[in-house]
């Protein structure tokens, strides 16, 4: 038990290093600060990006620390990301610039939007790092996926 425990340590000490790692504990952190922005504004609401997106992040955190990416090959855990961060920049764009626009005289909600920004930036890096490992991988792997692509669509 206590190798085991060694182990996930060494894990985590290692993969916090790289830079998905720190990209995935940045989101984490920054998802954490917006809901607690969110949440003590007088006028609540918005904080359900902040959750999904904090929750899916610690997802692919402890998938990737943990390798199970290499194990599980049922979900393709690349595209699975991409998509995860394309949405969450989308998502925490839209919801920090209507925090904004109606946040009037309420520096919580005003604070969250803008760490809103701040967290859509964070994710589109984190979407543009993501594309250069899919454009790293081989052509043939495009063709793989536009033919099983065609093959589901008939």
């Amino acid at each position: 038990m206590a190798d085991m425990d060694a182990g996930c340590f060494e894990n985590l000490k290692g993969y916090v290093k790289t830079l998905k790692g720190i990209i995935l504990v940045a989101e984490i952190l920054i998802s954490l600060t917006i809901l607690i922005c969110y949440t003590v504004s007088f006028y609540g609401g918005h904080y359900g990006v902040a959750i999904c997106e904090m929750v899916s992040a610690i997802i692919f955190f402890v998938v990737f620390m943990m390798e199970m990416d290499k194990s599980i090959q049922v979900v393709n855990w690349v595209w699975s990301d991409l998509l995860r961060a394309s949405t969450g920049t989308a998502m925490y764009l839209i919801s920090s610039l209507m925090a904004l626009i109606s946040g009037t005289k309420d520096g919580a909600r005003i604070a969250g939007g803008v760490f809103g920004l701040l967290a859509g930036i964070l994710f589109a890096y984190d979407v543009c790092t993501i594309i250069l490992v899919i454009k790293s991988n081989s052509s043939a792997y495009w063709w793989v996926f536009w033919i099983r692509l065609y093959a589901a669509l008939l």
